[in-house]
């Protein structure tokens, strides 16, 4: 009992250590914080893509990958009451949710409806005719979507179908894209500089700089905008260019005001709830490219005060509706942009009333260049605008001016006949009619044209009767290209019928119900490859440590397949869009990250954070138009066809839909033009690092800077002169001691001479 006592008195120094920690030395301390900031700073590089493009493929395949119309508003009107109701039944009949049905008193009352957009379409019966009320103008895809309902019902009638579109599309923006685009355009404006702003140089978001800059910046890029989409694209016209520029201008305002609220709130985090509210939740609430009525229940509420809708109906009422209905949305605009600014105001007297300061004191990001941080601050001003603003030019002409007019263009589709010479002829006449518009192929089999187009070599086949077969056939493959689909069925079946042909439409690649749009390849692949570049540019800033090769190829290989991991689950448990082939696409995903990162790291290692330019150049602004997903190569400019061979995202769009739809034929031409960007862009990044030193650490910050952002700056200069005054009034003291020194010595002589006389 007394050996055991003792030990536990008096326990060796190696199990005391194990209960008592030893205090660290200073340089222990230092070194133990600085390694626990840098495995900080690499979960950081994970976890901000993670955030930023998991939220953004999430919101955008969660509401966008399956469509259908959903109490979409229909205006009746009939020459008796009778009519009109018992129209309304058979419609409520072959698909109540699809529509909320109205009757009204008379046709003007209808067409009325349609052009103020309180509803989607009117029919209008007389007799035997029902004539169908739309308005392109209010979005091509309501349109669409409300005429595939309300057609068949017509038609079961025994109604002759007259349709008149009360507010036509103009020849160079027959998609409505310009509108949808300046609007993005302008959002993106709004939100952006200010979270840049907030890492690079904070001194600029104080409100009495803010608001100056934030009213001269609207101005500038709305400008910008009116310039694309006016002189040089002509999609704005003339007449439209002054209520056009100040709407955009406003937009800006509006979201940047609201951007500046979030900083205040957020801080440097405002970038992931700006993205949220004005992107991911206004991309597909903002009735642009699909109509809300074929989204979650949500979007049509979302669409009533969000920035994005709001800006966007307000240019739909501009640029095609000669302004009515603007009002509306610019108040809600202009009210939202009042509100965020009080509040920000607001903010700043609570942040001052409890001592803090107004601004953030901390610079996280010293140079966007690349380089050291500038001394002159207008070069730094400079650079903080040049990036934007290059996004955004570059965005506009690239993707307005690849969508704008999308009409067919050397569209890939054979002809069959009984015999080569018997295609030919219809050829020959069809090129007549509609010279440049297809890339006709006379063939003899059909057989053969349907192998063409499952491989996708093909848009489509127009097969003429034969004895064999009485009919007319027009093949598409569906899942290659859901634009390019309609488009071949829509002209050869008028074709077949102006020659009276019965057209008989068979459909080899159908796509199914969950992606009946088939947008999900291109979404997927947008994630893919906002992925690549997110890593680069958050551990450009976040983990320099890290940009060395031998570092920075294994963090990127375990980022892409984290990565990739992610979004096949976001595609396929989490939002249903894609049903199987985990796999292929966890495989496929990997490597076009990593090509993605590897190209950005190149631009990189170049030019800074300045980087996101070329690379969203490359790699969204010419890859979205080129990858085939939303619209067909065939109905863009020549040049999209060529970049679709060469760039990643198309390469990315076409491995998906190799994969999911037919069966992995034709994906190995797009792993070999993405394994090319990935060791290419290795070897290029291989010669750079050897010609110029690779940064590992963030570039310092001035001490000097840093004491004025904070306000210790003038704190030194008062306590300076508190130390000048102290010292004058300390040298007044001792002069005046000393002349009353000199006084009493004076004094005191003088009463001596006087007693010696």
């Amino acid at each position: 009992m007394s050996n055991d006592a003792a030990v536990t008195e008096n326990p060796p120094p190696s199990r005391r250590a194990k209960h008592e920690k030893q205090p660290l030395s200073e340089q222990e301390a230092a070194a133990k914080r600085a390694k626990a900031e840098k495995i900080g700073r690499t979960v950081a590089v994970f976890i901000m893509p993670l955030m930023i493009v998991g939220m953004m493929i999430w919101g955008y395949l969660g509401a966008m990958h399956h469509q259908s119309a959903a109490n979409m508003p229909v205006a009746i009107s009939a020459t008796s009451s009778a009519a009109a109701g018992d129209f309304a039944r058979a419609l409520e009949d072959s698909n109540a949710e699809a529509v909320d049905l109205r009757i009204v008193d008379s046709a003007r009352e209808a067409r009325e409806l349609v052009y103020d957009r309180e509803v989607t379409a009117a029919v209008d019966l007389d007799g035997d005719t029902a004539t169908l009320y739309t308005a392109s103008g209010a979005g091509m895809s309501a349109t669409s979507a409300i005429t595939a309902v309300l057609t068949p019902v017509i038609m079961e009638q025994s109604l002759e179908l007259a349709s008149q579109d009360l507010v036509p599309l103009p020849e160079n923006d027959s998609m409505g894209m310009g509108a949808m685009l300046l609007a993005t355009a302008m959002i993106t404006a709004g939100y952006m500089p200010w979270s840049m702003a907030f890492s690079n140089s904070p001194e600029l978001l104080k409100r009495r700089r803010a608001l100056p800059l934030l009213g001269g910046w609207s101005i500038l890029l709305s400008g910008l905008g009116i310039l694309v989409g006016g002189p040089i694209l002509g999609v704005i016209p003339a007449a439209s260019i002054l209520p056009a520029w100040s709407t955009l201008a406003l937009g800006v305002f509006a979201v940047g005001a609201g951007q500046l609220l979030l900083t205040r709130i957020f801080g440097a985090m405002a970038v992931i709830p700006g993205m949220f509210l004005f992107m991911v939740l206004g991309q597909p609430a903002s009735n642009m490219g699909m109509s809300v009525y074929t989204l979650p229940k949500i979007f049509p509420f979302l669409h009533q005060f969000l920035p994005m809708p709001t800006l966007g109906e307000a240019m739909r009422s501009v640029l095609y509706f000669n302004g009515d209905g603007a009002a509306r949305h610019i108040l809600i605009l202009a009210g939202g942009a009042v509100a965020a600014l009080l509040l920000v105001a607001l903010l700043d007297a609570l942040r001052i009333a409890k001592g803090k300061s107004d601004i953030p004191t901390q610079i996280n990001v010293a140079s966007l260049h690349g380089g050291p941080r500038p001394k002159n601050k207008a070069w730094r001003y400079i650079t903080l605008a040049a990036l934007p603003f290059g996004m955004i030019a570059i965005m506009l002409s690239s993707m307005l001016g690849a969508m704008q007019t999308p009409v067919p263009r050397d569209m890939p589709v054979a002809v069959v006949g009984s015999s080569v010479e018997q295609a030919q002829q219809t050829v020959d006449s069809l090129n007549e009619s509609m010279e440049g518009m297809f890339e006709l192929t006379a063939m003899d089999n059909a057989a053969d044209a349907r192998y063409l187009v499952e491989s996708q070599e093909l848009s489509g086949a127009f097969v003429l009767p034969s004895e064999q077969s009485p009919e007319a056939a027009v093949y598409t493959a569906q899942a290659s290209g859901n634009a390019a689909s309609q488009l071949v069925v829509q002209v050869f079946t008028q074709i077949g019928q102006a020659q009276q042909m019965d057209v008989d439409h068979q459909e080899l690649a159908p796509l199914p119900e969950h992606d009946n749009m088939g947008t999900v390849a291109m979404y997927l692949g947008m994630g893919w490859v906002m992925a690549g570049f997110m890593v680069i540019m958050v551990g450009a800033t976040a983990a320099p440590h890290m940009a060395p090769l031998q570092k920075l190829v294994p963090l990127v290989a375990v980022y892409s397949a984290f990565m990739s991991a992610v979004l096949c689950l976001i595609a396929g448990p989490f939002t249903g869009a894609v049903v199987g082939h985990f796999g292929q696409l966890f495989s496929v995903g990997m490597l076009a990250i990593f090509a993605v990162a590897m190209l950005t790291t190149v631009f990189n290692r170049l030019l800074g954070m300045v980087c996101l330019v070329p690379t969203m150049l490359i790699v969204m602004f010419l890859g979205v138009p080129a990858s085939n997903g939303g619209l067909s190569i065939y109905m863009e400019p020549r040049i999209f066809t060529i970049l679709h061979d060469i760039l990643p995202m198309p390469a990315a769009v076409e491995a998906i839909r190799a994969i999911v739809y037919f069966d992995g034929v034709g994906l190995g031409s797009h792993l070999v033009v993405l394994a090319i960007w990935a060791l290419a862009c290795l070897a290029v990044t291989m010669v750079i690092d050897q010609l110029k030193p690779v940064q590992t650490s963030s570039h310092p910050v001035s001490a000097e800077e840093l004491a004025a952002l904070q306000g210790r700056a003038l704190e030194a200069k008062a306590s300076e002169a508190a130390a000048s005054a102290d010292a004058i009034d300390a040298e007044a003291g001792d002069l005046a001691d000393a002349e009353a020194a000199a006084g009493e010595s004076g004094t005191g002589n003088r009463e001596k001479d006087a007693v010696s006389v």
